[in-house]
């Protein structure tokens, strides 16, 4: 009877271990289409709202016919687009004025192709346009860029710099600029990039709703833009209707939490990234992958009119698990637990022998985990006269022997 006991309980204490791992989570999905040892998994849009911040409470399980648990490794990753800076060396070789402004002049050292400038100099405000241009014999030049605009300004309030010479790529052997302006631009140095992008696979999230608030009293334009679903964020484009030339400090914050007060609740934001709004470049800022459903974009107007703002453009990186499955099973997709860790798995080690073809499997509709109860094991005895008839028998068992010792004495 006990050793029957003893066995149901070992079997119950383990099909509730099993099933434990997954009931420590709060949300499961079911995987569609295993048929090779690895498959790519697109983590839909709908989780990033119910996982921590790195991802580490993702788990893939699967049922095996004999009703076990076992855990398939994956690899995580965020497929951004990757760039590829190289720097080019080069010489200055010539530097000359005339009633146009100042030249000077680079030469490459190796013959190659370059497509960005970059600039330093030690006047700190100004605001120049500029020509480049190309040449292989310094005899016969090509424009590159004309009429470029460069601008500095820096004051106890402000520190903009937009030095920057980005143009299609161009191989000449020498590259001359021309700075338009009558004074000393007090050139310091300069570096000559390759750069190259390896795209990566953008998402471009829907914008449930947006509005904009002229806070007069503050010289600010609050705008509020709210998504369809909590979603990991890399880039806010704006647009501008004005064609005059404009700098406006902003600051891009997200909603982090909400909390209670005497007049009711009340939002708070954490700052995401400070930047400027300005009529120099295209006005998109990054926003370091956070995940986020709202967004709070203020930007700071000082005495100038407020800016027409005419869309936003939010977008995204696709996240992406790269598993292996080597048993028969069903499997399932499950996250939600603030408590779990980051997973240790081999195969982070060995990604070079993971195929590169790899067909993705379909995520099902999203299950809230209902926690499995496990059934309390009866004690062995659930009466309380079995325990005192026990106590009684030993009580009578230890008084013979002690009467039996005693007529001995």
């Amino acid at each position: 009877m006990l050793t029957t006991r003893l066995s149901i309980a070992f079997f119950m204490g383990f099909s509730a271990f099993c099933f434990s791992q997954i009931d420590r989570y709060t949300y499961k999905s079911e995987l569609n289409g295993v048929t090779n040892s690895w498959h790519k998994i697109v983590v839909p849009k709908t989780v990033f709202g119910k996982v921590k911040s790195d991802f580490s409470d993702i788990r893939i399980y699967g049922i095996t016919p004999k009703n076990d648990t076992i855990e398939a490794p994956y690899v995580f990753n965020i497929l951004s687009e990757k760039l590829i800076n190289t720097k080019v060396a080069f010489n200055i070789i010539n530097t000359t004025k005339s009633e146009k402004g100042t030249y000077f002049t680079l030469q490459l050292d190796t013959e190659g192709s370059i497509n960005e400038i970059n600039l330093n100099f030690a006047t700190q405000n100004f605001d120049w346009k500029l020509d480049l241009e190309g040449s292989q014999n310094q005899q016969d030049w090509f424009s590159v860029l004309e009429d470029y605009r460069i601008l500095s300004i820096k004051n106890t309030t402000t520190d903009f710099k937009f030095t920057k010479l980005v143009f299609n790529e161009a191989k000449y052997r020498f590259f001359r600029v021309l700075i338009k302006d009558e004074s000393d631009p007090k050139f310091r140095s300069a570096q000559l990039l390759s750069r190259s992008i390896i795209a990566g696979n953008g998402v471009d999230y829907s914008i449930k709703s947006s509005t904009i608030i002229e806070d007069k009293n503050n010289r600010q334009t609050v705008i509020n833009l709210e998504l369809n679903d909590a979603v990991p964020l890399s880039h806010l484009g704006m647009s501008v209707s004005q064609t005059f030339d404009y700098y406006r400090p902003l600051k891009i914050e997200y909603r982090s939490d909400s909390i209670q007060t005497e007049k009711g609740g009340r939002y708070q934001y954490k700052t995401i990234t400070n930047g400027v709004l300005n009529s120099l470049e295209a006005n998109s800022f990054k926003l370091f992958n956070t995940i986020a459903k709202h967004l709070k974009i203020t930007v700071f107007n000082g005495d100038n009119q407020p800016l027409t703002i005419t869309g936003f453009n939010v977008k995204g990186y696709e996240h992406q698990l790269t598993a292996r499955f080597i048993k028969n099973a069903d499997y399932i997709l499950v996250y939600g637990n603030e408590l779990d860790r980051q997973p240790s798995y081999d195969i982070k080690k060995f990604v070079t022998k993971i195929p590169k073809e790899l067909t993705a499997l379909t995520v099902k509709n999203e299950i809230e985990i209902t926690k499995t109860k496990v059934r309390k094991i009866a004690p062995l005895f659930e009466n309380d006269f079995w325990l005192w008839g026990i106590i009684g028998v030993v009580i009578l068992v230890l008084g013979g022997f002690t009467l039996k010792m005693l007529k001995k004495a």
